[in-house]
């Protein structure tokens, strides 16, 4: 039953592996309509192979489901592989005879199916190494991996464990596709926390994990008192996009964590296993007493002693254990590890991470972890250059890595991130997952002062961890465009969203103010290819993230101009900074640049290096900066529309600020709505990308000299 019919529908619905995101766990009512051809339901009653997850679908009452329009994929266990399952299961529990589907609770049948199902239809040629872009119906990611099975044919392997027949894969009904599989998926219920502890190839961090305390701030999973009912959809207008947002469904907290095996610890450090513990508190010593030497001769920095609160040394956030520990844990879920750095797209001429040059520049993305004031870089290795500043890297090449910087300044390798771990162990959790690291990582002196002194972009999808937790960030089809006519109330292509004052941490909004996530779109002049917007009379402030070390910072907002958007004063710590954001103005207005944005015709990337320069300064006089070079949009064509060419994308100086990270305080950027409502727009306020600048790379002033313009 592999029909045209079924190919087709496939390449309408989703293209190239990106999926076409809903949060619900079923289609809305208004799209159920039944064909007259097979249906996965039909699927699953005429064949007898596979009578078990049909006893179990019908236990779960999912039949009518399966009965109605839709785009499904079902991942369907054999017979045998539930006969597999049922014994295991028989043997796990001594107190339960679990000897058939019937021996099993109706919850338990109703987590099985949903596990199985994927409300979005994916082939197999659409199943890229890393993550299945849309969760199952119980809200878990399916990770994906490759290997050949007995006739060297690649077969698609979902969770390390379950293989698709590859006789049987892709076969096509009229809501969906289904692939039968060899074994039964299962999810466990336990904390992120709890599966490290479970895993005894990582004992020694699983130790230094619980005596620090830090594993009882894994359990936190779900805010039960938001309530997404209350707040209803909100339409707006963008340029001449007509669009609609939701707020997320639930509220979530979630981790991920980066963890050294034993044996790298063993071969790199030698820890050994008597005295793992006291051995890693060295270690740490080592790493952050030079970075943090006030703490030194602090109660707290002692190995295991009784403080005077009677809580233990190791318990305490400034100790070197604990802040080793906290720091290899990023305070959000990150749903795979193809989602640790921008979306990576194959379709047409598209060829790396959504609007990054990637032979110009490696995709990156920075994190703050669990060890306060701190943050993570997390880079994709795509530039392998043939000499210069990048002769003689042993990286990777398409792998991701943690604090890597090599350039001609620095050569400062990183620790790989390994994309799975031995498929024996759980990987993922309903609150996180965690990765082998092939290196420790830390917030020692070397980088923060060496790894991180250079310019911080961040795109504003990761300045909130609860933009990646609730898989909101790059979610839906970004080759695809809704109406513009017509605001798409059912996410076909991906949903945009709004959340209520409250929702976001270090976030706080007043007056009538909608702050909106746009899904990403390759044909939008944005970073990343999404973007956040303000609506309405906003008054909206937001927590900075934290500088690395003590210094000079600029503070700048990646924006793209637009007539029917409006004017806001920012403020810095709740004072006013310079005139106006008037987002407006294109570097092209007389105030900014005028003609000489263009001069005789020529494009920036056409500029010599001398005017190059000389472009940099003088808009550096203005507190603007050309948009970055590496940085473009497409509409799926072989078209490179670089953001350095556009007069409407460009950077703004926000603010400039000495701060001491070390000293706790946290600092707020404001951006107040100072303009009146015209064509509709609600004076919409762009947020795309924040850069965050020490003045080591923003100060240079030598003669030929300049910031890098990527």
């Amino acid at each position: 039953m592999k029909t045209f019919r079924y190919l087709m529908l496939s390449l309408c619905f989703l293209v190239g592996g990106i999926s076409l995101v809903g949060c619900s766990d079923e289609p809305d009512s208004e799209n159920f309509y039944t064909f007259t051809g097979e249906m996965m339901s039909d699927y699953l009653k005429s064949r007898s192979q596979y009578s078990s997850f049909t006893q179990v679908v019908e236990r779960a009452h999912m039949m009518d489901l399966l009965s109605a329009y839709g785009h499904y994929t079902l991942f369907l266990p054999t017979d045998s592989a539930f006969s597999d399952y049922l014994s295991q299961k028989n043997r796990l529990y001594v107190d339960r005879d679990i000897k058939s589907v019937n021996d099993l609770t109706d919850a338990e049948c109703d987590t099985i199916a949903r596990t199985h199902l994927v409300n979005n239809m994916y082939t197999t040629i659409e199943m890229i190494d890393g993550t299945l872009h849309t969760p199952n119906m119980n809200r878990r990611y399916i990770q994906i991996t490759h290997e050949l099975d007995e006739n060297l044919n690649s077969v698609v392997v979902l969770n390390r464990s379950a293989k698709i027949y590859f006789a049987l894969q892709d076969d096509s009904v009229e809501n969906g596709v289904v692939h039968p599989i060899d074994k039964v998926l299962e999810n466990t219920n336990s904390s992120v926390g709890q599966i490290v502890e479970d895993n005894p190839d990582v004992s020694f961090f699983a130790e230094a994990l619980k005596v620090t305390g830090l594993v009882d701030s894994l359990e936190y999973i779900k805010d039960d008192s938001y309530d997404a009912t209350a707040y209803p959809k909100y339409t707006y207008t963008s340029d001449f996009w007509k669009e609609v947002a939701k707020v997320p469904e639930d509220k979530y907290k979630g981790f991920t964590v980066f963890v050294v095996t034993n044996e790298i610890l063993k071969q790199k450090y030698g820890i050994t296993s008597e005295n793992s513990l006291k051995q890693l508190y060295d270690l740490a010593c080592q790493l952050y007493d030079p970075a943090y030497p006030d703490d030194v001769n602090q109660p707290y920095h002692a190995f295991n002693t009784t403080l005077e609160d009677g809580t233990n040394s190791l318990t305490h956030r400034k100790n070197p254990l604990n802040r080793f520990v906290a720091y290899h844990i990023l305070t959000r879920d990150v749903k795979g590890y193809d989602y640790l750095t921008p979306l990576v797209l194959t379709q047409n001429y598209y060829k790396g991470a959504i609007g990054i040059k990637t032979d110009k520049m490696n995709p990156n993305d920075w994190y703050e972890t669990l060890m306060p004031n701190s943050m993570m870089k997390i880079e994709q290795l795509t530039v392998r250059g043939e000499g210069g500043a990048f002769l003689g890297q042993t990286g990777v090449l398409n792998e991701r890595y943690a604090n890597r910087r090599y350039d001609d300044k620095y050569q400062i390798e990183g620790a790989q991130i390994l994309p799975t771990i031995p498929s024996q162990y759980v990987q993922d959790a309903p609150n996180g997952r965690y990765f082998y690291v092939t290196d420790v990582i830390a917030y020692d002196k070397k980088t923060r002062e060496e790894v991180m002194n250079c310019r911080i972009r961040m795109d504003f999808s990761t300045v909130f961890p609860e933009i990646m937790t609730q898989g909101i960030r790059l979610n839906g089809d970004p080759t695809q465009d809704d109406n513009s006519g017509t605001p798409d109330y059912n996410g076909k292509n991906g949903f945009n969203y709004y959340f209520p004052d409250g929702y976001l941490d270090g976030v706080s909004m007043r007056g009538n103010c909608y702050f909106v996530y746009r899904r990403p779109h390759w044909n939008f002049w944005s970073y990343e290819g999404d973007e956040f917007n303000l609506f309405g009379d906003y008054d909206f402030t937001f927590r900075l993230p934290p500088v690395p070390c003590k210094g000079t910072y600029q503070f700048r907002l990646g924006f793209c101009a637009l007539p029917t958007r409006g004017v806001a004063q920012i403020y810095y710590d709740g004072k006013p900074q310079g005139i106006p954001v008037d987002m407006r103005k294109f570097l092209t207005d007389p105030s900014i640049m005028g003609d000489q944005f263009k001069p005789d015709g020529k494009n920036y990337t056409d500029f010599t290096e001398e005017e190059k320069v000389e472009d940099q300064k003088f808009l550096k006089n203005k507190g603007c900066y050309r948009g970055a070079y590496g940085g473009y949009h497409t509409s799926g064509g072989s078209t490179i529309n670089e953001f350095v060419n556009n007069e409407r994308t460009f950077r703004r100086v926000l603010c400039t600020a000495t701060i001491d990270p070390d000293d706790g305080t946290d600092h707020y950027i404001r951006i107040r709505c100072t303009s009146t409502s015209k064509l509709g727009n609600n004076n919409e306020f762009m947020i795309d990308y924040l850069e965050i600048v020490p003045k080591s790379v923003y100060a240079v002033d030598g003669e030929g000299e300049m910031e890098d313009d990527l």
